[in-house]
């Protein structure tokens, strides 16, 4: 009995350890638990309250209107149009090929966007809307609403797109926007722009566009929207607004810029028609051209390799880009180097035979019996090579350089535009440094006549053109404060030139256009109150050798066209008081005197007239023939008032 007693008591302080150890144990989990509970309950609430919120909350972005570009006149020349696309949800087609199959037979969709629409299904989440086609036509609209009920997943959407009202004529100025490449997104990493990641996002590729991107992009709004685990939008909470792009001004004038590209049609040529008191190019041209429209839509693998394989190369901006021998177009600043320097008496003539030996080498003049013996004036407007060889030798290719740089020449200039050309103002350092070969003697007498190492753009002839009109240092501007105020625009500095020295170069010009000897006599305009004063220039592409001289050199129309001259002019107008001047290459054009001169009379009185020019504005003679050609231009360029109507921005 004791026994069982003794080990009742012993069972029962077993029991009494394991209650309490097993009571501890549990008080201790429930003392962590009460605790964590607590910790997320109260301490830290306010934390994951916010982290729910965001799991609950999206913030997504919302495109702004692209800012718009106008011209000097307020025409709207890049705008935003409303458009309809039709799109996909992935998630929601269920059978994509199925869907795609049936907008294929209903839109005429080829094989290329349905690849690409493949491509990007892989690429975005499920719920991402993709674009099956842009700009639809309300017919195709239409059709894809009769025809819903089989098209789960497709949906119209209704957008504002870049659209350019006058296509072809401003392509190579204001540009064009695309959308954005994985280049794109590289080059703007480190501004870790968050639009550029929308789908279809369109930023500017080239000209004006690309150059004021970030002003004309506008500021992206906010949409704050409730969403499910998955990511899907189930309400908006919140919206902040977009901020729109400013608009823009740009200097140049729609009338006179679509009657620049019309008279350039079938050449490849560049013409630039520039104020010479502001440096405002109103006209800048370079032909042929392209529609921007294409690229902004999606442009197709043949059109786009038309365009680039192109020998007449319209995707280049000849008025900046291109980069030409300037020919004769350069003597003016070799006479002002000259009559600066006090070396040539503008009264002391020259003796022209055709050509002049100078170190056992003979240089040749474009003219072969020569010109006899010519002044400062009559080498001008005869283009006399000979005279101007003499006066290499005075001046020097420091004196040429000089003055050269002092009009504009061999610079880069703060214009808006994609990949403008430095051109070449040659001097002994730089051809030490590209060479390393000391300057030689022909090299001076190459470069008087703007041959050899010299290279000048358009824009740069059209500077230095503007300079020699007005006498200061005026730089060209493509953009402009929108509403035309000035007051960031001051005056351009005097170039310290003498005015005799001005007045003698400019008599030679003049006489270049109105002296029946004059290289561009044939090109004049009849009314002295509009009167024009130009240069010729012909700039070799090859070389011509002595065996091919000896032989009989062989006439422009002999030679393929890409062997033949560049034909250039650069003139400004009125004489008496200038306004306006004019630069003109024809790329293979021949001689400057028949393939650029008409051009760049055209285009003065054109400028000068503010439209088409009476007949009576040319020379008697020419005026039946005249009558002809203006008809014909009438009936292509685009009439007074333009495409579209004026507007402004409240």
């Amino acid at each position: 009995m004791r026994r069982s007693e003794r080990e009742l008591a012993h069972a029962a302080r077993k029991t009494t350890r394991r209650s309490l150890l097993l009571g501890g144990a549990m008080s201790s989990v429930v003392s962590v638990l009460g605790f964590r509970m607590w910790q997320l309950g109260v301490r830290d609430a306010e934390e994951y309250y916010l982290l729910a919120e965001e799991n609950r909350i999206s913030l997504r972005l919302i495109r702004p209107d692209r800012g718009r570009i106008f011209d000097r006149a307020g025409k709207v020349i890049a705008d935003n149009e409303q458009a309809y696309r039709i799109t996909l949800v992935r998630e929601e087609a269920r059978d994509v090929e199925d869907v795609l199959e049936k907008l294929r037979l209903l839109l005429g969709l080829d094989e290329e966007t349905l690849t690409k629409v493949r491509e990007q299904t892989a690429r975005v989440r499920a719920f991402v809307p993709i674009t099956v086609k842009d700009r639809v036509t309300w017919d195709e609209l239409s059709i894809v609403a009769l025809n819903s009920p089989v098209l789960p997943g497709v949906h119209p959407e209704m957008v504002l797109s870049r659209v350019y009202p006058f296509g072809p004529d401003f392509a190579h100025q204001v540009g064009y926007v695309g959308p954005v490449s994985d280049n794109d997104l590289e080059n703007e990493a480190a501004d870790n722009e968050p639009l550029l990641r929308l789908p279809d996002f369109e930023i500017g590729k080239t000209g004006v566009e690309r150059s004021h991107e970030r002003a004309l992009r506008g500021l992206p709004g906010t949409q704050r929207v409730e969403v499910n685990v998955s990511g899907r939008t189930m309400r908006e909470l919140a919206l902040d607004p977009a901020t729109s792009g400013p608009d823009m001004q740009v200097t140049l004038d729609h009338h006179l810029q679509n009657f620049m590209r019309v008279r350039l049609e079938g050449q490849s040529a560049a013409a630039i028609v520039m104020d010479v008191t502001s440096g405002d190019l109103l006209g800048c041209t370079s032909a042929p051209s392209f529609d921007p429209n294409l690229f902004v839509r999606g442009i197709s693998s043949r059109d786009y390799g038309a365009l680039r394989d192109s020998e007449f190369r319209p995707l280049s901006d000849k008025t900046v880009q291109g980069a030409y021998p300037p020919g004769s177009t350069i003597k003016m600043s070799n006479a002002l180097a000259a009559l600066e320097t006090g070396l040539m008496d503008p009264e002391e003539t020259v003796a022209c035979n055709g050509y002049v030996e100078i170190s056992g080498r003979r240089f040749h003049c474009w003219k072969r019996g020569g010109h006899g013996r010519v002044n400062m004036v009559g080498a001008l407007r005869e283009s006399c090579d000979v005279y101007f060889y003499e006066v290499a030798q005075r001046i020097g290719i420091d004196g040429i350089f000089a003055m050269n740089d002092r009009l504009g020449l061999g610079q880069k200039y703060d214009l808006p535009l994609s990949g403008m050309a430095h051109g070449n103002n040659p001097s002994r350092a730089w051809k030490q440094e590209r060479y390393g070969q000391d300057w030689l003697i022909g090299d001076t007498i190459n470069a008087s006549i703007g041959q050899g190492f010299t290279l000048a753009s358009p824009i740069q002839l059209a500077t230095m053109t503007a300079r020699l009109a007005s006498g200061t240092a005026v730089l060209p501007r493509l953009v402009r404060p929108f509403g035309g105020q000035d007051q960031d625009n001051p005056d351009p500095a005097p170039l310290g030139l003498s005015a005799e020295a001005l007045a003698i170069v400019r008599q030679g010009m003049f006489e270049v256009s109105n002296h029946e000897r004059g290289t561009a006599y044939a090109s004049r305009i009849a009314d002295p109150a509009q009167a024009m004063a130009g240069k010729t220039g012909t700039s070799q592409v090859f070389s011509i050798t002595a065996a091919e001289r000896a032989a009989g050199v062989r006439s422009q129309d002999e030679l393929p066209w890409n062997r033949r001259d560049h034909g250039l002019f650069v003139a400004f107008a009125p004489y008496d008081a200038p306004r306006f001047a004019v630069t003109v290459v024809v790329e293979h054009g021949g001689g400057g005197s028949t393939a650029a001169a008409p051009i760049a009379r055209d285009i003065m009185l054109f400028a000068q007239h503010g439209g088409l020019p009476p007949e009576d504005a040319y020379p008697t003679s020419q005026r039946a023939r005249v009558r002809e050609d203006l008809a014909l231009l009438s009936e292509r360029i685009l009439p007074p008032d333009g495409t579209t109507a004026t507007v402004s921005r409240t």
